[in-house]
């Protein structure tokens, strides 16, 4: 018998330029903000973590930066001893992956309780610009570079574009703007339906006391803003930021024994799909298609029953190109679902109502989990202004690294309203 799973508890902090808060700060905001949200003062049934975090080994501790940030928090009791932790470093899907390492602990029934927790910090003042898009490009193969930079040469003569590498630029967004320009070439797309897709978001994260950006942006002032590289401004793209989230999760039988105060808010985790990336051609589909076919199938549902999503938009383009990938319309038509208006809040299927990595922020591996935190509080019905009505599945969209024009892999997973 399938083990059920569920999320009890759920957390994401604010996202910002934190200059005064260390990783072992963020840490424990998140570790001890999840566990308010349980209703514990301890996590003594914890029996597995997953630490999510990318960037720690550019400020000189890699290896074991679970056990090291969690130390404190273990010598006070708060944090039960001998509880094995896996550090998780996927670029940018590395939350969805500790997510994932949490949800198959219980799936396997190899325990009851598991934690998932991830943090970043991107702003280092003592950083250049050039140190962190080197960190930015270790989410690339950096053994054999010449087969990618051939790839995006040869994608950017074809829609008139040159690539280039540069110690003032990153590869990622120069990426993104060859597929967007290539989406724009092949369907029609225009560079105003990408900023209506901007402009959405950035009204959603004016709703969200958690994002880095709040503020409304108007489609006509995005698309007048600075140019990243045509037809990316700056407003279509996600801000450098630090943060942390994370969650809990339990299995059925254990939720049982719970007191109804925390039955009646917890979410259960229908389906988790995975999939890795390849060096694929501009027509064929990403692995978020695949990851999601995935988990539609695992949870039983298709993308018709999904009510809210949040999608890895680390530039506004992906909001269009992700629910293509995922079914939401039919492929080359994102641009005009964005333009409908149908990916509101009030839409047929809103998209990153928290305000997507454009406005919430993208500290890298705390993303992920704030796509869970998003999805769970919303599915409780405790998002305020931004509350979808008659919210019962939500889906989550992380993807991470770069095989050329695909991710290097994604995790969707889809959660369902219980009470």
């Amino acid at each position: 018998m399938t083990k059920e799973v569920y999320v009890i508890g759920s957390y994401q902090g604010q996202f910002k330029k934190w200059a005064d808060k260390s990783h072992k700060d963020l840490t424990r905001e998140a570790y001890l903000g999840v566990l308010k949200d349980v209703g514990w003062d301890k996590g003594d049934d914890i029996q597995f973590g997953w630490y999510s975090n990318v960037s720690m080994p550019t400020y000189g501790q890699g290896s074991i930066a679970g056990q090291v940030c969690m130390l404190p928090l273990l010598r006070e009791g708060l944090f039960p001893e001998r509880v094995p932790i896996i550090n998780v470093e996927g670029a940018c899907a590395s939350g969805g992956i500790a997510f994932l390492g949490a949800w198959k602990d219980i799936l396997s029934g190899q325990c009851d309780v598991s934690l998932a927790i991830g943090l970043e910090k991107l702003y280092n003042p003592q950083a250049t610009p050039e140190q962190l898009f080197k960190m930015f490009e270790m989410g690339m193969d950096v053994f054999n570079p010449e087969e990618w930079v051939k790839i995006y040469e040869d994608a950017a003569k074809l829609v008139g574009k040159e690539f280039k590498r540069g110690k003032d630029r990153t590869v990622f967004m120069d990426v993104y703007a060859i597929q967007a320009s290539y989406h724009m070439w092949k369907f029609g797309t225009t560079q105003r339906q990408i900023a209506c897709a901007a402009s959405k978001s950035h009204h959603n994260g004016t709703l969200n006391p958690n994002a880095q950006y709040r503020f409304e942006v108007p489609v006509e002032q995005i698309m007048q803003d600075r140019e990243v590289n045509y037809p990316l401004t700056r407003s279509m793209c996600a801000p450098l930021s630090d943060g942390s989230a994370a969650a809990i999760l339990c299995s059925g039988e254990y939720l049982k024994n719970l007191p109804s105060r925390i039955q009646n808010r917890a979410v259960k985790v229908l389906g988790v799909g995975a999939a890795g990336g390849k060096h694929r051609s501009l027509d064929e589909p990403s692995c978020t298609k695949f990851a999601g076919e995935r988990a539609y199938k695992m949870a039983g549902v298709g993308p018709q029953d999904i009510d809210l999503a949040e999608v890895h938009d680390a530039v506004a383009f992906s909001d269009l190109f992700e629910a293509e990938m995922l079914g939401f319309c039919p492929v080359g038509e994102g641009g005009k679902l964005a333009e409908s208006g149908e990916t509101s809040i009030e839409g047929r299927i809103p998209l990153n109502t928290s305000g997507g990595l454009v406005s919430k922020g993208h500290p890298i591996g705390a993303t992920g989990l704030s796509m869970i935190y998003e999805l769970v509080t919303q599915l409780r019905g405790e998002a305020g202004a931004r509350q979808v009505k008659n919210a019962e599945i939500g889906l989550a969209d992380n993807g991470g690294g770069s095989m050329g024009f695909d991710d290097a892999t994604c995790i969707v997973s889809i959660l369902q309203k219980t009470n």
